[in-house]
């Protein structure tokens, strides 16, 4: 076992390779993708000594196994879980080396959603539009993993993080979203508006890499019918006939019909990435300056 390949044990719920995704490409119908907690995916790879922009294994829930054919380093982190090479406990947050032919194992979330697994190279699938990203909703990108697919790694670009301990945000407890009105907030009724600021809201388990959706009491429409398709962006609050908000997330359509009632704030949404089904959201409308 000497080439530069990481074989898929248990792939899990779902586990992708995400990485920063392809930007710049909604003109042609592609989401941006890419990992949903950004700057767990960012750190794990420093720890590693991996380039920001190499891909990783976004998990989901209950994590996944994987067996090296070389040695490796990798660094496991976002929701906290259990690791292990061959049965045996290692470090979570940190670098930890792995014998080519042993077992990875990283278990279920203690908390959040989604755990990132970095290893040094990083997963070298073939790029399609500048980007390694599974995109679930367009289909580019490598799909999903099954038990039994074996992916690539590149050469390592330099040497592990040498650290004692590296802060990480735990998963919210409560999910705090900031917003400025969006584009067709007055397509809803002056009550609609003091609801989504004042209301709680929960996390759905219908939520994906697609969308966040929630929980909660429905927003009343101004106007009635639909409009024509528009731009979507990163972070966009649509309302569905439901009445129930839904924040876009990575994979979101690039054009959508319901109107946009606000727009998080991207520094949010790596924690969006991470609530967990019945976490209660609070919507917090802020002004910008002029």
């Amino acid at each position: 076992m000497s080439d530069r390949a990481l074989a898929v044990v248990r792939a899990g719920a779902l586990t992708t390779v995400q990485d920063r995704g392809r930007p710049g490409h909604a003109h042609l119908g592609v989401p941006r993708s890419g990992a949903l907690d950004a700057p767990a995916a960012a750190l794990v790879n420093r720890l590693v000594g991996n380039a920001p922009e190499a891909a990783v294994l976004e998990t989901t829930v209950n994590g996944c196994s994987v067996r090296p054919r070389a040695t490796v380093t990798v660094a496991v982190g976002g929701a906290p879980c259990a690791v292990t090479v061959d049965g045996r406990p290692a470090a979570w947050g940190a670098p930890v080396r792995v014998p080519g032919g042993a077992l990875l194992a990283i278990g279920v979330a203690r908390a959040g959603v989604r755990s990132y697994l970095a290893v040094s190279g990083g997963v070298t699938v073939e790029p399609v539009l500048g980007s390694r990203s599974t995109d679930l909703l367009s289909g580019l990108g490598p799909a999903p993993l099954a038990d039994g697919t074996v992916l690539p790694l590149g050469r390592p670009s330099g040497p592990h993080a040498c650290v004692d301990a590296v802060p990480h945000p735990a998963p919210p407890s409560e999910l705090v979203l900031r917003v400025t009105l969006g584009p067709r907030h007055d397509w809803f009724t002056g009550a609609a508006l003091a609801t989504l600021a004042a209301r709680p809201y929960a996390v759905s388990s219908a939520s994906n890499r697609i969308g966040l959706r929630t929980e909660g009491p429905a927003l009343e429409r101004a106007r009635p019918g639909e409009l024509p398709s528009e731009g979507m962006v990163l972070g966009a609050v649509q309302v569905p006939p439901d009445g129930r908000p839904v924040v876009f997330l990575a994979d979101h359509p690039t054009t959508g019909g319901y109107p946009v009632i606000a727009v998080v704030d991207p520094r949010d949404l790596a924690a969006a990435a991470q609530a967990a089904p019945g976490t209660p959201v609070r919507f917090i409308a802020v002004r910008h300056r002029r």
